[in-house]
């Protein structure tokens, strides 16, 4: 194995902080956070989120839940008068109500939507949103090479099902949801990242998320035989302009749902 942590590394995921922030400022300002009181940020990371539904929400009494230690430990740190709790998503069973429940690029790991959603629906109070960001880029070429590259080498059999292919399109979230809401908001955004560095910045970015469950399945020689195939990839995916800078676009999709 790796000596990469299995957890999300916190340091590698704020090296992006300011891009991958912008969505959840977007996605806040959609679900009118200002008005929550009460509020909870599912998959909270390293706490980057939940400071931004704070500023949104100042006088709300907020709480943090990852199943990351490694991430919790710095949103303790980012936010020590915040409350922080580790746990799985999906074994999340706090009874709310919530004004706010918030998961921003979180619920794309957690399996059983049609289950799940309903689920955290039936957490809010009424009048409360359901605020959900989620990459939607599985057909993008970064995440297309990722498949390749773990499909194409003598890990295959290691990596095999590791990549993330579980999704559904708006009109689905659209559908389960309308039935317990008031009003249901659904909208895909691609946002178009530039990243200093070139395809080696790309990397760096998915070390931070979709690149981290194939790392961890693989010792150190492993790993960099893969990075090395997976950056060949990128090179003829990607254009790196005159100033060094490549252009990510990134697609996401957004969720406020009304109860």
């Amino acid at each position: 194995m790796t000596t990469q942590s299995a957890d999300w590394q916190a340091r590698q995921y704020t090296l992006f902080e300011e891009e991958r922030t912008r969505p959840v400022r977007d996605l806040l300002n959609a679900a009118q956070a200002a008005t929550a009181r009460t509020a909870i940020d599912l998959g909270c990371g390293p706490g980057n989120s939940t400071e931004t539904l704070l500023d949104y929400a100042p006088d709300a009494r907020v709480t943090g839940v990852d199943n990351s230690r490694d991430m919790i430990d710095a949103a303790k740190k980012r936010l020590p008068h915040v409350d922080f709790a580790l746990a799985d998503i999906s074994a999340w069973n706090a009874p709310g109500p919530y004004d706010l429940i918030l998961a921003n690029a979180a619920l794309q790991w957690v399996p059983d939507h049609e289950t799940l959603f309903p689920a955290l629906v039936a957490k809010l109070a009424p009048g409360g949103r359901l605020a959900v960001q989620m990459p939607d880029n599985l057909d993008e070429p970064a995440h297309r090479l990722m498949r390749e590259a773990a499909a194409d080498g003598p890990w295959r059999d290691k990596l095999k099902g590791v990549e993330r292919t579980a999704r559904y399109r708006a009109e689905w979230y659209y559908e389960q949801l309308k039935p317990q809401c008031a009003r249901v908001d659904v909208w895909r955004t691609t946002y178009h990242h530039p990243l200093d560095g070139g395809v080696d910045a790309i990397i760096e970015w998915f070390k931070g998320s979709a690149l981290r469950p194939f790392l961890a399945k693989l010792d150190e020689s492993e790993a960099s035989a893969f990075l090395d195939r997976y950056r060949a990839g990128l090179t003829t995916a990607y254009t790196v302009l005159a100033d060094g800078t490549v252009l990510l676009p990134f697609p996401r999709l957004f969720i406020v749902a009304t109860r």
